[in-house]
């Protein structure tokens, strides 16, 4: 009985995923939507998406095979910072046209930038703070998962951070929106100075 028991308390705590849909080609921006600064995303070198120029968030709208909406998923890519380079990721999040995106979390992206705020922070809800776990000019593997009320976010395959969304969560002054319900996924460019590189970005969602 023990042993029965010990079964069905282990399958109930599997999370069964979906197979691994590319969310970049390597060749183009099919699917994305950018905002504000013109030329910020190009690709170079062949397979690399460039995040260069100013301000402004690529969206990822969605194809005829691949939705825009996730709620339970895991969104893994390869990123590399370039010194003094501040970027993230966002999730459950919409497309906006100016400003930093008001719906969902940041997973941020910064490995030498002046902001305290490191690679793998929730920004300004669960903050990596002063020691990066990435380092300029190297590729790392950035994996963010979301299931239920709980984000958790990877590098190299060391969890980093993980934080569980509170039922009576209050919302940031700047940020009203800033919660987990469903959404898409945004790449952040920051500012003129900064330049961040992303490959393989791929997202399956959880079951």
């Amino acid at each position: 009985m023990k042993c029965v028991l010990g079964i069905l308390l282990l399958s109930a705590s599997l999370t069964y995923a979906g197979d691994w849909n590319p969310l970049f080609d390597g060749s183009s921006l099919n699917g994305w939507k950018a905002s504000e600064t013109p030329g910020c995303f190009s690709i170079v070198d062949g397979n690399t998406l460039q995040v260069k120029g100013g301000r402004s968030h690529l969206f990822w709208i969605g194809t005829d095979s691949i939705p825009g909406e996730f709620t339970d998923f895991e969104f893994s890519a390869k990123v590399k910072t370039t010194p003094g380079a501040n970027g993230g990721v966002f999730f459950h999040t919409e497309y906006q046209e100016t400003g930093w995106p008001t719906h969902g979390y940041e997973a941020q992206v910064n490995s030498t930038h002046k902001d305290k705020r490191k690679t793998g922070s929730i920004y300004a809800v669960q903050d990596v703070l002063n020691d990066a776990p990435s380092k300029d000019g190297e590729w790392f593997d950035f994996l963010i998962r979301v299931k239920g009320k709980t984000i958790t976010i990877s590098v190299d395959g060391k969890v980093v951070n993980e934080f569980t969304e509170p039922a009576d969560v209050q919302p940031l002054e700047k940020f009203k929106d800033r919660r987990l319900s469903s959404g898409t996924f945004a790449l952040q460019g920051h500012d003129p100075k900064s330049i961040t590189y992303y490959q393989d970005i791929k997202v399956r969602t959880l079951k």
